[in-house]
């Protein structure tokens, strides 16, 4: 067919813009060559280009009041959108409160009432527009709810610093499963002034009901939106972390106590999120592996959040319909023993040790990696499959004259990842995870992805619009 001088554009988004031949961030060609970093990845019905996610990351900018209250605005498209049109596979619009009382910062966003869906479905449009894809993190904050922006507390010489009543915040209605002065975070007080944290009220059991009841509804809500994938975030000391760490969990009815008990929110949150998001939708769940309260006198004293907790979790959440397991660390507390910025593999160590487990036991959840990930041969050596079992951590492997001949010209994302995944469906090495997320390192490099690529040595799609500044064959 000869080529068309019409500048097509993309169907079904409400402005113009250019489609791609080819979606950026995609192999031009996929073979046996091809870093598993640069294979596609199908989830349910959901295939993603490559294996990079962009991580949710807070930006506090929403207005706090008002009829704008917990909407996405134009600076949400233009960040989100550009880490999509320089070929991140998967794009995560940040915690996004279930309900008024759970955003972090008055400035944080909400999914918590209709009139929020129209801001969400402007970002995945612009997402889609690019061959991207959108997620949503929905969350709760808990006890670390009604603080300022970070950016804001730093002008008092604090690292976190209380929004009270006249800055937008609900001090009254800081919730958690135990509650009591003793339970804000930092352990302060509110006549301690130097404390960035408010006390928590515990939540009652019919409030409970109502929570999980509110994460199906911003579940639905973000459906409508056109999002692609949810996620759950039950880590870094989160109210869901909050009720599975004995340390936070003081309740001795049938949330607390047990295992079990613990894990009782999180798993009526996902039974009810999976209920109403149609089944060719992937579900993630971010945790926290491990709350680094091991060797504390809290942790001996009370018991804390481990590993071997976390992939018992993950058991039962693959059985249940989670597709994804989001392996971060830490946040529960301020006495956690660990510096995680001079620990870099810290997180990618561990999520290697949950995915053989779960594959042991005959799970088939997916792995995800997230924590201080900022190198192009990092990344390709955290998924990397060895499909010749040499045991090598290189990003590139040699390939048999019958492997050879297995290649895909860029297009059909759905039949690349078939045979991606019968590339990587043998004995080898095995990868820590089947895909990576990284945040900070997209702040300071949109282009990341493309970077990485062109280090690796895979020839990948630019946006057509960037085709006269892609970087030189290496």
């Amino acid at each position: 067919m000869a080529p068309s001088a019409y500048n097509a554009p993309v169907a079904d988004v409400p402005f113009f813009t250019p489609q791609h031949v080819h979606s950026p961030g995609t192999p031009r060609e996929l073979t046996v060559k091809t870093p598993t970093l640069f294979t596609p990845l199908q989830i349910r019905d959901v295939t993603l280009r490559n294996r990079v996610i962009v991580a949710p990351m807070c930006q506090y900018s929403t207005a706090d009041s008002g009829p704008q209250i917990g909407r996405l605005t134009p600076y949400h498209v233009a960040t989100l959108g550009h880490y999509a049109l320089k070929g991140a596979a998967l794009v995560f619009i940040e915690a996004t409160g279930v309900q008024a009382n759970g955003r972090i910062s008055p400035n944080c966003p909400g999914l918590w009432c209709d009139d929020q869906i129209a801001s969400v479905k402007a970002v995945a449009d612009f997402v889609h527009s690019q061959g991207g894809l959108c997620g949503i993190q929905l969350a709760h904050a808990g006890r670390k709810a009604s603080t300022v922006a970070p950016f804001v507390a730093e002008r008092f010489g604090q690292r976190s610093r209380r929004a009270t009543k006249d800055v937008g915040g609900w001090p009254e209605d800081v919730v958690g499963p135990s509650g009591g002065l003793q339970q804000s975070w930092d352990g302060k007080g509110e006549e301690d002034e130097t404390g960035g944290y408010w006390p928590p009220r515990e939540l009652t059991v019919k409030e409970i009901e109502q929570m999980v009841d509110d994460w199906k509804k911003a579940a639905m809500r973000a459906v409508t939106a056109g999002v692609d994938v949810i996620e759950i975030h039950g880590a870094h000391g989160y109210l869901i972390h909050q009720f599975l760490s004995p340390i936070t969990n003081r309740r001795t009815d049938s949330y607390g106590g047990s295992f079990e008990n613990r894990s009782r929110l999180a798993v009526d949150i996902i039974s009810a999120i999976r209920s109403v998001i149609p089944a060719t939708m992937p579900l993630f769940l971010r945790l926290s592996s491990t709350e680094w309260m091991e060797e504390t006198t809290l942790g001996k004293d009370l018991g804390s959040w481990t590993i071997e907790d976390t992939i018992a979790l993950a058991k039962v959440s693959s059985d249940m319909g989670v597709d994804l397991l989001d392996v971060s660390s830490g946040g529960n507390h301020p006495a956690q023993r660990i510096n995680m910025f001079d620990s870099k593999d810290y997180q990618t160590r561990i999520a290697g040790r949950i995915r053989e487990e779960l594959r042991l036991a005959g799970k088939s959840l997916l792995i995800g990696a997230v924590g201080l990930i900022t190198e192009a041969e990092q990344a390709s050596g955290i998924v990397q499959q060895d499909r010749l079992g040499s045991g090598s951590n290189s990003s590139t492997v040699v390939a048999t004259d019958e492997e050879k001949h297995t290649q895909v010209q860029a297009g059909d994302l759905a039949e690349e990842a078939k045979v991606a995944a019968q590339m990587t469906d043998a004995k080898g090495k095995q990868p820590m995870a089947d895909a990576v997320l990284i945040a900070r390192q997209f702040m300071r490099e949109p282009e990341w992805v493309l970077k990485v690529a062109w280090r690796l040595g895979v020839d990948v799609a630019w946006p057509m619009q960037f085709n006269r500044v892609r970087f030189p064959k290496l």
